[in-house]
């Protein structure tokens, strides 16, 4: 089975560019968002293995919270990727880690992979330097 991945993006073009990315990598995307509530709703209504959170979503910077709760309470590997880390500075209990905006295709693969070996407790290679971890 694919690993299914949601991306909570609230710039249309930058959400197209990923899924794409993701797809032509092999893994099933099964929704872009720009919102909390609809990335709430998708997780509640199928399984996700992996979010890709940016923080300022079009309801405003509330991807901190939404990332912590998708990772501590639905079971969500969670990797924030936002042009704004300072937000995540000290890391968020529960999610992996963050990427910065702008990246590219090989950053995204190698972050994304990362995380998904991490997920299934295989053993990875060391995280990609794009890839800030927390804790």
């Amino acid at each position: 089975m694919k690993p299914r991945i949601l991306i909570i993006e609230d710039e249309a073009i930058v959400a197209m560019e990923l899924r794409f990315v993701l797809e032509d990598l092999g893994y099933e995307v099964v929704d872009t968002v720009a919102d909390a509530s609809s990335a709430r709703n998708i997780v509640l209504e199928t399984s996700v293995d992996l979010a890709l959170v940016d923080i300022h979503l079009s309801d405003g910077p509330t991807g901190v919270e939404l990332g912590r709760e998708l990772a501590n309470e639905q079971n969500v590997s969670v990797l924030y990727m936002t042009a704004n880390p300072g937000m995540v500075r000290d890391g968020v209990a529960g999610t992996i880690g963050v990427l910065t905006k702008p990246t590219d295709e090989r950053a995204v693969q190698t972050a994304v992979d990362y995380a998904l070996r991490r997920r299934q407790g295989e053993m990875s290679p060391p995280a990609p330097a794009e890839l800030r971890l927390f804790g």
